[in-house]
């Protein structure tokens, strides 16, 4: 369904993406691991369109992604729900689920179907109540997160990329996320999922691809791996330090 390859990124000096190459599976849960500084970060900006590449492609469904800028790729189908909590605090919250099919200025939905619209997105995981009408800045942490993590639903995209977005949410809210992206991905969509909790991966991918200082050093199914076997491909030295340890 979607595959990067050759795919480079470099900020000065820096090397953050080194010719990467993914193969990802449509009506999968793909987890990316990796520490920080792995990569993780600027993969996701390459496939939001936030930075561009130096080299490589981007292929989805068969088709070279062309697009360049953020707007572009949402309209490809892509959709990020990132590990910043990006927010307009003295917009609604219906507002601001509805940011990304709106526009900046334009309403595009119908006033009376605005509510409406925003209250079935979030209820398709949230479990925290959220007031619709209170703006966004005045609500915690957690559920400022199930906001922006609506935004990126509410387009319905073929490619939903989550960034670290269950680290703030509580018990519930989290099992209820977890059940949507297996949801989503029965339906068939590709779910990118980042994150650095080893439980995590193991109880939800189908796939899992491991980045160290840039490289794609595995990818490899969820059957295929163990939690000490990855916490090798991915820290080497921890994981050493950490056997020898325990004896």
């Amino acid at each position: 369904m979607l595959a990067i390859t050759g795919l480079s990124k470099r900020y000065g000096e820096t090397v953050a993406l080194d010719q990467a190459t993914i193969s990802f599976r449509a009506g999968t849960v793909h987890t990316i691991l990796g520490e920080n500084g792995s990569g993780k970060s600027t993969l996701v900006k390459l496939l939001s369109g936030i930075v561009l590449p130096d080299a490589g492609t981007i292929t989805f469904e068969g088709q070279t992604v062309t697009a360049r800028t953020p707007a572009a790729f949402q309209t490809a189908g892509f959709a990020t729900a990132f590990q910043e909590v990006l927010i307009a605090p003295d917009r609604s919250v219906t507002d601001n689920i509805l940011l990304g099919l709106d526009g900046l200025f334009i309403r595009r939905i119908p006033r009376h179907e605005r509510r409406d619209r925003a209250a079935a997105v979030l209820s398709r995981f949230a479990r925290t109540p959220i007031d619709l009408d209170a703006p966004a800045g005045s609500l915690p942490l957690a559920a400022q997160q199930l906001v922006v993590l609506a935004r990126a639903v509410a387009r319905d995209p073929r490619v939903l990329i989550l960034d670290e977005i269950t680290a703030a949410l509580d018990f519930a809210d989290r099992e209820s996320v977890f059940a949507f992206m297996r949801e989503r991905a029965a339906a068939g969509c590709l779910i990118l999922f980042i994150t650095h909790r080893m439980d995590e991966v193991m109880a939800l991918s189908d796939d899992i691809s491991v980045l160290r200082s840039g490289h794609v050093v595995a990818t490899q199914t969820r059957d295929a791996s163990t939690p000490s076997q990855l916490l090798h491909l991915m820290a080497p030295q921890k994981a050493q330090q950490l056997e020898a340890q325990h004896g």
